[in-house]
């Protein structure tokens, strides 16, 4: 598949402002073609994902819009901010004893475990043990968005049919309830909708947070001490705007929220978990004085691309732009912020250990598989 990469800011803020020219249609479509073996592992599962929120436009995509973000007001992320510090305390705790015996993988101990239960939490809407949903995340972010051989396709494909499955349950359960699934299940949308929507909104829930916190991590612990993985090798290095470093108080200046906050906005306009995005040209136009024929493939870079100096909200272009902006952003920053802040509080003398870690390179998401860290002096 061929595509125009789109990096300037204004640009890609152009392009999703433009919504006759450029639509969402691919956002969700396969990057490689899926084999015939792959296809019928997924139609024996009845694996249907119409499109409902970020691959669908029109007013039908407003309505549902309106009803999703009833569940993530600005009131309602604000209020969960004591969980998530509850929630970080707990696992940081189990890190500390953790860390008496060796080195910790804090992607492994905090990272993944603290979304899904925020998000369970405002949908209302139960969540999968915690190592199968990061399973079923991992596979189905790596079949869509990934560059799979047929063989590791179908893998994949009975990995997202057991997500699948898991979520038709769901649905069905949810019939009459104030859950998430439940109020699209009373506002008319079909089942295979409602398992399309909550298909993704799972993932980018509870996953692309968890991916989010563990950069942040990393890349603030990266000059706190001589075991960092500095941004050389092929797999650390931060496309267009450098490494987002902790900035002035180091790793244990972290602990302080306006540092915190500033970090995570650092880290999400130089290397965001969702690092790009795709639309497609619906006529026949131009961007940028380039001509762009009917059905090109746009990838949008939503992060690494801000000059120095680009002004104190250059982060927010990591979550979209316009109509598509994501839904959950204040909570993705809140929950990473506080994470972040919580850490370097709770274990100040934190280091990286060990070699560089392998980072999760997809199309659209990014970030490194681990953070190990030993306990040295703050």
């Amino acid at each position: 598949m061929t595509f125009t990469v789109v990096g300037d800011p204004a640009q890609v803020r152009e392009v999703m402002r433009r919504t006759e020219d450029f639509a969402p249609t691919n956002a969700l479509t396969s990057v490689v073609p899926l084999a015939p073996a792959t296809l019928r592992i997924l139609s024996k599962a009845r694996f249907a994902l119409p499109p409902v929120l970020a691959s669908a436009t029109g007013e039908r995509h407003r309505a549902v819009r309106t009803m999703v973000g009833r569940f993530f007001t600005p009131a309602k992320v604000a209020a969960v901010a004591p969980r998530v510090r509850e929630l970080a305390r707990q696992r940081l705790d189990a890190a500390a004893a953790g860390l008496r015996h060796g080195p910790v993988d804090l992607a492994d101990a905090v990272a993944r475990h603290i979304p899904p239960l925020i998000m369970a939490g405002l949908t209302g809407q139960p969540i999968p043990e915690p190592g199968l949903l990061n399973r079923w995340s991992r596979d189905s972010l790596e079949l869509f968005w990934g560059w799979p051989d047929p063989e590791r396709q179908q893998v994949l494909a009975r990995s997202a049919a057991e997500f699948y499955g898991w979520l038709r349950g769901e649905a069905a359960a949810a019939r009459g309830t104030a859950s998430l699934f439940g109020v699209l299940d009373a506002a008319g949308l079909t089942q295979p909708e409602v398992c399309s929507l909550g298909y993704f909104l799972v993932i980018a829930g509870q996953e692309t947070t968890s991916l989010l916190i563990s950069t942040a991590l990393y890349r603030g612990l990266e000059s706190a001490g001589t075991e960092s993985a500095g941004t050389e090798s092929a797999g650390t290095e931060s496309a267009g705007t450098g490494t987002p470093g902790p900035g002035p108080g180091g790793w244990a200046g972290l602990a302080e929220p306006g540092r915190a906050q500033a970090h995570v906005r650092r880290v999400l306009a130089a290397e965001s978990s969702v690092h790009t995005w795709r639309r497609a040209a619906v006529v026949d136009t131009t961007l940028g004085g380039a001509s762009l024929p009917a059905g090109a493939e746009i990838l949008l870079e939503l992060s690494g691309h801000h000059p120095a100096g680009a002004g104190p909200t250059a982060y927010s272009l990591a979550f979209g732009h316009g109509l598509h902006r994501c839904l959950g952003a204040r909570l993705a920053e809140l929950e990473t912020a506080l994470v972040v802040e919580e850490t370097a509080a709770a274990l100040p003398g934190l280091r990286l250990a060990g070699p560089p870690p392998q980072w999760l390179r997809l199309l659209s998401f990014q970030a490194p598989l681990t953070v190990t860290a030993t306990q040295g002096e703050p």
